[in-house]
């Protein structure tokens, strides 16, 4: 993990990926999207892997 990372909530995670919170914990839970990293009583995620996901669905379009 890169020290510099950042740990983003899922109001910045829907504006970045373009996507209903609904959504993101259907892919959550089908292995398809990161997992959050629970902060106590909140979750956030990892800017390095939402970036990286946001890249590997770039790669993967046609």
């Amino acid at each position: 993990m890169d020290p510099n990372d950042r740990i983003i909530r899922l109001p910045q995670v829907i504006d970045r990926v373009g996507i209903k919170k609904s959504a993101i914990y259907k892919m959550i839970a089908a292995g398809a999207f990161p997992k959050p990293i629970k902060l106590g009583f909140a979750s956030g995620w990892l800017e390095s892997e939402i970036r990286a996901w946001i890249d590997e669905r770039a790669r993967l379009r046609s």
